[in-house]
């Protein structure tokens, strides 16, 4: 059996033992992108220490007290602890399928800590996002609700990543269905969830008995021919995005088909609506018909060459150990395994630095609450948290 991270007809066969295809998967901004930076690529170098081993991990988040949160593939949530991890504080086993690019695909925590968030694939292979109460850290298990639930047609591109924004509310990415092309022109019908970015109120529904609201703000709530929970569109399979912490610009990784991979941005004052292309585009190349009218092209994109095959997004950097990055967004490649960031100044991408280290089939970065980051390494068998640190100061 082969580890799958991109395109089944496009993974380096070297790779075997662990099932596993999960990224095989972009109105304009309301400020100007950043632009591409320049072909040639800057080294700074950082040092990989590996923190914790897990039964192939694929998510993670801060928690309650300054904690971090990591999720396994298979369902088990645990606790970043000094020298691994906890014992499961969640057991979704029996109720996830890990089949194609199934398993726990996401989870995060409200700002307040009250409430978690976890994104996964049912025994049916559909996308499920529940919500557990927290009380002094614990999870109320007795009090779990569903929030949403959504067929998917295929065994691939689920998307599933989960991200609290600045303005509170839940933002969920989910990719196209799945099989290749995107069959069912999912990624441009703005009648389905699926190949968009969701923005929902996860708890303002309850009064009405309703499992969410529905952001008043949000960009089509006015367009009958469209889904309301659709903060952005055109995305084939956004395998992992996030906020800046310091600005609250959105980032979003896209995986493509066979040719580019790409990173969208979009300012904090968006007001939503994007049109990221997928699948009429293929990053800023044409792949099925004609360009879209109000097309977003993405900020960053690179070849898919065959030892660069699907892009795993991460975080603009806000910690304060290594002070040459902070503002630069790190990102990595599933094949390639190089942790790499573009440099953002005054709003514009400057360069893209190469920074030394390989921590393997890197599959999801998790911002602890010191704003550190972690890279996770799914594995063969056991996986690796890896903490990403500063190179030691020697004499």
């Amino acid at each position: 059996m082969e580890i799958y991270l991109c395109d089944m007809h496009r993974t380096p066969a070297i790779l075997t033992a662990l099932a596993l295809t999960l990224a095989s998967t972009a109105t304009a901004a309301a400020a100007t992108p950043p632009a591409r930076p320049p072909a040639a690529t800057q080294q700074l170098e950082v040092t990989l220490t590996a923190v914790a081993g897990a039964m192939a991990p694929t998510t993670g988040t801060a928690g309650p007290g300054g904690t971090v949160w990591i999720g396994e593939r298979a369902g088990l949530v645990r606790i970043l602890e000094e020298g691994g991890l906890s014992e499961p504080v969640l057991d979704l086993t029996a109720e996830i399928s890990t089949d194609g690019e199934g398993g726990l695909l996401g989870m995060v925590f409200d700002e307040a800590f009250e409430h978690f968030y976890v994104s996964f694939t049912d025994l049916n292979g559909d996308t499920t996002i529940v919500e557990y109460p927290v009380v002094d850290g614990e999870l109320q298990l007795e009090s779990r609700r569903t929030l949403l639930t959504q067929e998917q047609p295929f065994s691939n591109h689920n998307g599933g990543h989960l991200a609290i924004g600045p303005d509170g509310m839940l933002y969920i990415g989910l990719g196209d269905g799945g099989s290749s092309g995107d069959p069912l022109d999912n990624g441009q019908n703005l009648d389905t969830l699926l190949g968009k970015l969701l923005r929902i109120d996860p708890t303002g529904g309850e009064a009405e008995g309703e499992p969410y609201a529905i952001p008043p703000d949000n960009p089509f709530v006015t367009d009958p021919a469209a889904r309301d929970e659709i903060w952005a569109y055109g995305l084939r399979n956004p395998w992992r995005f996030s906020f800046d912490a310091a600005t609250g610009d959105l980032w979003i990784a896209d995986v493509g088909q066979n040719t580019r991979e790409e990173i969208n941005w979009a300012d904090a004052a968006s007001p939503g609506g994007e049109n990221y292309g997928w699948n009429r585009m293929e990053g800023t190349l044409p792949f099925n018909g004609e360009e879209p009218a109000d097309h977003v092209p993405p900020v960053f994109e690179y070849d898919n060459d065959g030892a660069r095959c699907a892009i795993t997004g991460g975080h603009v950097y806000r910690g304060d150990a290594i002070p040459q990055l902070h503002g630069s967004y790190l990102f990595s490649d599933f094949c390639d395994g190089t942790i790499r960031a573009l440099q953002i100044q005054d709003g514009a991408i400057v360069g893209e630095l190469n920074l030394g280290v390989n921590a393997g089939n890197v599959v999801s970065f998790v911002q602890g609450p010191d704003l550190e980051l972690y890279a996770l390494n799914i594995g063969l068998i056991i996986g690796t948290v890896f903490r990403i640190d500063p190179v030691p100061v020697t004499d």
